[in-house]
């Protein structure tokens, strides 16, 4: 039961991702990656436009509260420290400026678009 569970949140992850980068490119945005996995951890979209580097979280929950309380300092702080691998593989983007940023996908509503949701 469990490993279906498991799936069934997989499938939803994946789900609220694609809706994220279909989001983003009608926004403008230019997808560079999505499901980055590095050493320390994933970053889930990064995404450009302009002079800006977007590191996008995406999170699929009922209310953009709930949403913003899944992530913690810790799991920011992952990211940021990925992030910071990721560019370094990427020595044409040193230039750009960085960005966190949150999307949640909410059941039946467009998905929220939360720029600069943290810094650190």
């Amino acid at each position: 039961m469990a490993s279906r569970d498991r799936r069934g949140a997989e499938r939803r992850g994946r789900r609220a991702e694609f809706l994220a980068v279909c989001w983003l490119r009608l926004k403008g945005y230019a997808i560079l990656e999505t499901r980055a996995r590095l050493a320390v951890g994933e970053i889930d979209i990064i995404a450009r436009r302009g002079q800006v580097l977007a590191f996008v979280e995406v999170k699929q929950r009922p209310t953009l509260a709930l949403a913003r309380s899944a992530l913690s300092s810790e799991n920011w702080q992952r990211i940021a420290h990925a992030a910071s691998l990721w560019t370094a593989r990427h020595q044409d983007l040193s230039g750009q400026d960085w960005r966190y940023d949150l999307i949640a996908i909410f059941p039946g509503r467009w998905p929220t678009h939360e720029l600069d949701d943290w810094r650190p």
